[in-house]
């Protein structure tokens, strides 16, 4: 419909016409209606795409193509000919707007569908001061003049202060919206530095690289973080919280007969643990061999990566949400947002530590062989269970032993 939007008398309305990915020619349009004759022909779309394009090849079905769309596009030029004088004489195309857009832009590009290329052609808007550009970036001072005037409803009106009152309004609506757009990707810097340390992360795992160094970092930073936690170096040794600190632990590096003895140093409590912590690790390592150890700390480490992070995009889209209320606290809301934001992300990223290194000290693994086993015990205790005694039957005897 937009290709044969410039032959003679053709009245076309649209909406936008930006990126409609095709030229309104006067007379109509020679490329488009061949290849709707090769379409009519049984030419296929991608071998129409072939016959319009530029690549060189010796593809016997493509060379015909490409003869066929020529000859077709010639033949319609020459019928286009004539009809596009006629159209150039009629003064080209004309185009009618009814609204302006709300970006300068949109608009310019309508105007340049008439007098495309040297062609005739004219343009001309129709508005109104109740649409909504001007409506709400307007101001008052076009609602003033049209008062004064006290000109009938349906009066033009073409004078270039309306004019000048269109575009400011159009320049206030495009400077909002650059505003908006400023702002939202003031938000999505922060994201995206989050985003690129998560992802940094979860291709070291998916590339293959070495975790252990990784896991046991996370291991030592850990035991660390619970030491302080629980017996800060701040407060006197009578408040350490020695059985928070055995509850925190037990399970994944303290068994319930292990005996920390006296604890009176922290330094001293922290290396003992951190030993404890790697001998577990080497015995979590021995059980299972090195090629599962090295599968299960990537299934582990990935599986508590992507589960955080999808948590964390939700709370972040929340925090988004009602960040904007700090600026009636006097509060920058996008600095507020870095601040909050960074927080959320260091919580993320310890919670990740803390689940990944519990995870793989604790998680039981079931090979292959134990599900058989499992299975073949189950068979087995099934046959053992059941009711094997022989039913009676009855006892036959013979004419001689009968009485």
């Amino acid at each position: 419909i937009v290709a044969q939007a410039g032959k003679y008398g053709a009245v076309t309305i649209a909406t936008n016409m930006a990126g409609r990915g095709t030229d309104i020619m006067l007379g109509g349009n020679a490329e488009f209606l061949a290849k709707s004759e090769m379409r009519r022909k049984g030419y296929s779309e991608e071998l129409i795409a072939e016959a319009t394009g530029f690549a060189e090849t010796d593809n016997e079905e493509i060379l015909e193509a490409r003869t066929t769309f020529t000859e077709l596009q010639d033949k319609y030029k020459e019928e286009i000919s004539e009809e596009a004088n006629r159209v150039r004489e009629a003064g080209g195309l004309y185009i009618i707007g009814t609204e302006r857009h709300e970006s300068r832009r949109i608009d310019n590009q309508l105007r340049g569908r008439s007098g495309r290329q040297g062609d005739p052609g004219e343009s001309h808007f129709f508005l109104s001061f109740d649409d909504d550009v001007t409506r709400l970036f307007g101001g008052d001072r076009a609602q003033n003049m049209l008062e004064r005037l006290n000109a009938p409803e349906d009066m033009p009106l073409d004078t270039k202060i309306f004019s000048n009152i269109v575009e400011n309004a159009q320049k206030k609506v495009e400077g909002q919206n650059f505003a908006i757009r400023k702002n939202v990707l003031q938000y999505d810097d922060v994201m995206n530095k989050q985003r690129e340390l998560i992802y940094k992360q979860r291709n070291q795992v998916l590339d293959g690289e070495e975790l252990k160094p990784a896991l046991i970092k996370m291991l030592d930073e850990d035991l660390s973080e619970i030491v302080d936690t629980y017996l800060p170096a701040s407060v006197e040794k009578s408040e350490w919280n020695i059985d928070g600190l055995k509850s925190e632990l037990a399970g994944w590096i303290i068994a319930p007969d292990d005996d920390l003895g006296e604890i009176t140093d922290r330094d001293e409590l922290l290396e003992i643990l951190t030993q404890m912590g790697h001998d577990r690790y080497d015995m979590r390592e021995e059980q299972f061999g090195e090629e599962i150890t090295r599968l299960l700390e990537r299934k582990v480490l990935l599986d508590n990566v992507d589960a955080k992070w999808m948590d964390h995009l939700d709370a972040m889209d929340e925090l988004k949400r009602g960040i904007g209320l700090r600026a009636y606290g006097q509060k920058d809301p996008v600095v507020a947002f870095r601040f909050e934001s960074y927080d959320m992300f260091d919580d993320m990223t310890r919670q990740i530590r803390m689940d990944t290194i519990r995870l793989f000290l604790t998680v039981q693994v079931r090979t292959e062989d134990d599900t058989k086993r499992e299975q073949k015990a189950k068979i087995t205790g099934t046959n053992a269970g059941g009711d094997t005694s022989e039913k009676k039957r009855p006892v036959r005897k013979a004419a001689s032993e009968k009485v």
